[in-house]
Formats: structure tokens, sequence, C-alpha cells
């Protein structure tokens, strides 16, 4: 989609989601969709946010359950249900990118964190 009429920075987009995210997402993207390879996965929007919303918690030094993502994700103007977000938590976990932890909370595993760590902590 272009339009010429439509500002080309971020700055006039406040209220919209920005073409393209900031730098440092920019990357941390590029690393998810790596991530997701290395596990045998595809890339979707859903997978690359829920990975996202794990990091965040994870910088918290928090874990994030099924509701604390699906609400992170309607913030974001993502439309999922509970039922789908909880199913593609399950997927993550059944691949080993996220780990589901005793009080039935996900974290991102040992293997994804090294992957991601050095694009989300510089």
């Amino acid at each position: 989609m272009h339009d010429s009429s439509m500002p080309s920075s971020p700055q006039g987009t406040a209220s919209t989601r920005p073409e393209a995210p900031p730098r440092g997402e920019r990357c941390a993207n590029s690393q998810i969709k790596v991530l997701l390879k290395s596990f045998g996965l595809r890339t979707s929007l859903i997978r690359l946010k829920v990975i996202d919303t794990l990091l965040e918690a994870e910088h918290a030094g928090r874990s994030a359950g099924v509701r604390t993502v699906h609400t992170h994700l309607q913030e974001l103007d993502i439309p999922l249900s509970f039922l789908s977000v909880r199913e593609v938590l399950k997927r993550l976990c059944s691949e080993g990118v996220i780990e589901l932890q005793a009080d039935k909370t996900y974290s991102l595993s040992q293997q994804a964190l090294a992957m991601l760590h050095p694009y989300r902590l510089s």
C-alpha cells in the first residue's frame, strides 16, 4: 500500500499503527522470525507478538499467563479469542520455544532466550 499523502515517518501516526516498527523492534522481529524458523515454525503476527510479550515479561523478571498475553494482544488491537491465544501458547510450548511453569504461566525456553538475548538487552 503506497499513498503519497500518508506521512512516511511515525510522527504523524500516533493514533494508528506505524508502517515500520522502531529500529530495535524491527531487529527483534527479525530475530523472532529466525527463532521460529529454527524450531520449524512459520512466522505469523500472533506468534511474533506472543513471543515479544513473553520477552518483555522476561525482562521485567516475571512470566505471563494466558490471560496476560491475551490482554496484551487486545491492547495491541490484535483481535484473537482467549482460546486462540491459549492454542498458540500450547503449540509454542510443544515445539520447545516456550515452557509452561508450575504456576501455569509461560516463559521463553533457555534456547529461545539465548537466540533473542543480544537483540533485546543491548
